[in-house]
């Protein structure tokens, strides 16, 4: 259920057409999760 929550947050610039893809949201941790470099720090361990 936490995943898709993610997948859905990271989903919203897309759908908003502010971005093509969600890793090229500057402040998405989806650039994290698709193991390029962020802005931000995230703790994957739940």
């Amino acid at each position: 259920m936490m995943l898709q929550k993610i997948e859905y947050i990271h989903q919203n610039p897309v759908k908003r057409g502010y971005v093509d893809n969600p890793v090229h949201w500057r402040n998405s941790s989806a650039r994290i999760y698709a193991g390029e470099n962020g802005v931000l720090k995230i703790n994957r361990e739940w």
